[in-house]
């Protein structure tokens, strides 16, 4: 999806914070975040009863990582659909036009229409079928 979308990982280039994410239906997600938001699969380990014990989801030189959802000590869940979140994620594309028509092709809610800021960017934030948050657009930090 992104035209600067390289494999720089094999060279060690990862950001040093990373997203660690849990859904109900984590292959359903991975699958949906390929198709709508452009990640690339890079390791899928499959959990007990069809979850997923480890994930990890490429996109330019970032990553996510994705599991099961699951009550444990942590109580690290999905939001669900419409969820209260503490957190979303932002990710620099290229070509957000484009990032953004194929997202909402695929169903994503779109929750900030695309549009310009006063920062220099063009975005915008849209909940995926589980309720995370996730915002895309050019503002790359510098």
């Amino acid at each position: 999806m992104d035209d600067h979308d390289h494999d720089d990982h094999e060279h060690g280039e990862f950001g040093s914070i990373i997203p660690t994410l849990r859904y109900r239906d984590p292959l359903k997600a991975i699958d949906w975040l390929t198709d709508a938001f452009g990640f690339r699969k890079h390791v899928v380990i499959p959990g007990d009863n069809g979850g997923v014990m480890h994930a990890e989801l490429w996109h330019g030189t970032g990553m996510v990582m994705i599991g099961t959802d699951r009550e444990d000590k942590f109580n690290f869940r999905s939001p669900g659909p419409g969820g209260t979140v503490s957190a979303w994620i932002y990710v620099v594309v290229e070509d957000i036009d484009a990032h953004h028509d194929k997202a909402k092709a695929a169903g994503a809610e779109i929750v900030i229409p695309l549009g310009d800021t006063s920062y220099g960017s063009r975005e915008y934030a849209a909940r995926d079928p589980e309720g995370v948050l996730w915002s895309f657009g050019t503002y790359r930090p510098n």
